[in-house]
């Protein structure tokens, strides 16, 4: 056993190496440089890690998705700006089926934003961000431990769902150091092997990967089926519900502090770290599986509660979703800019239990140099 102090960002790519990885793609941006860098090193001395660092995020992308028809388990990681650029190719291999892990380091956006400071701001992103309908997997760890294993189950998702899978993180679990032992939690993992055929296989159930509809069986198979509406219907409801099924397997969330409390927490991430402090007071709901939204586990769980308030570093991105899986209303505590820290978390909590608005007291514009604001980090 092997006990040692380990940040986030590694935790991260050991999980990919426990998973089985053998293809990484990336472009270096804040805060998930420290994958690409060790990633670098990996396969300096293991060369069944083949690396590359590409031009861009859309190079790495599309290289990951290359990597992963040619049979390599791949993977990639990035942050807000660079995620959005793979959105188009994230969105190809939702429609082709094609397993690979996109580890998105959140920082406050959009665009550049604030490249060094924490946020939660691409929980939308995730779902929406590409064209068309889809169905994503997502996972949010809070811990070094946790970002071990949920990147494995990231790439084990992936090769059960066929499809890509997101890990999401964020500056402050990404840079987090904790003790742990991950060599002795390698022991006790299942890792799911590549099950479909690497495209220069040759099969006799053939895959297609043109760039339109393509009938995928029956006696017009390879052809373009870009007027037909009952073929999309097949495919899209096919992937939909394979998509849903392998989620079930992994509805991971928390349900604890004060259950008995009259007030239910819902934090993910940092943000469930940062208002620990407030165990005493509330009960909490910490969603695990971001994507598809735990809509049963929260309807059951909210029920009991008088207030739900829904406390994440972006301007209500999963209330939204919460809202729409209990048919409730719940109340806000955004926070924004890169503050998370308990004090924002305290007065924003009282804030709206108390009936104000859900936006913070939003400071005058200062008339002299002074200062920066403190960002608070606990």
């Amino acid at each position: 056993m092997t006990r040692r102090l380990t940040q986030g960002n590694e935790a991260v790519f050991r999980g990919a190496i426990a998973a089985g990885a053998n293809y990484y793609a990336g472009y270096p941006i804040s805060p998930s440089t420290e994958i690409l860098n060790i990633a670098s090193g990996w396969a300096a001395e293991h060369p069944e890690l083949r690396f590359l660092q590409a031009e861009d995020e859309i190079a790495s992308a599309n290289a990951v998705i290359g990597a992963s028809l040619a049979g390599a388990k791949a993977f990639t990681a990035t942050s807000g700006p660079g995620f959005t650029l793979m959105q188009e190719a994230i969105g190809y291999a939702q429609k082709v089926g094609v397993p690979s892990v996109f580890v998105d380091v959140q920082r406050v956006g959009p665009s550049t934003g604030m490249a060094t400071m924490p946020a939660q701001g691409d929980i939308g992103q995730v779902k929406w961000g590409s064209a068309g309908d889809y169905t994503p997997i997502a996972f949010y760890p809070n811990s070094v431990e946790e970002a071990f294993r949920l990147t494995i189950d990231a790439f084990n998702a992936a090769e059960e769902s066929r499809s890509p899978v997101i890990l999401l993180s964020d500056t402050f679990i990404a840079h987090l150091n904790e003790v742990v032992d991950l060599d002795e939690l390698v022991a006790s993992i299942e890792v799911v092997p590549r099950a479909i055929p690497a495209l220069g296989d040759f099969t006799d159930a053939p895959r297609f990967f043109a760039g339109v509809l393509m009938y995928e069986h029956g006696p017009m198979a390879g052809e373009p089926a870009t007027a037909d509406a009952d073929e999309y219907l097949r495919q899209f409801y096919a992937a939909k519900h394979r998509h849903l099924e392998v989620a079930a397997r992994y509805a991971r969330y928390e349900h604890g502090w004060n259950v008995e409390a009259d007030v239910l927490l819902i934090c993910f991430g940092i943000v469930s770290r940062v208002a620990a402090p407030l165990r005493d007071e509330f009960a909490l709901f910490r969603p695990i599986r971001i994507h598809p939204v735990l809509g049963d586990e929260l309807r059951e769980v909210c029920a009991r509660y008088r207030e739900v308030v829904v406390v994440e570093a972006n301007d209500g991105q999963y209330a939204d979703m919460v809202e729409l899986a209990i048919h409730r209303q719940v109340k806000r505590v955004p926070l924004l800019g890169g503050r998370i820290s308990l004090e924002a978390v305290r007065e924003g909590v009282d804030r709206v239990l108390g009936g104000g608005p859900s936006e913070p007291p939003i400071p005058e514009t200062p008339h002299e140099r002074g200062p920066r604001a403190t960002l608070g980090v606990g």
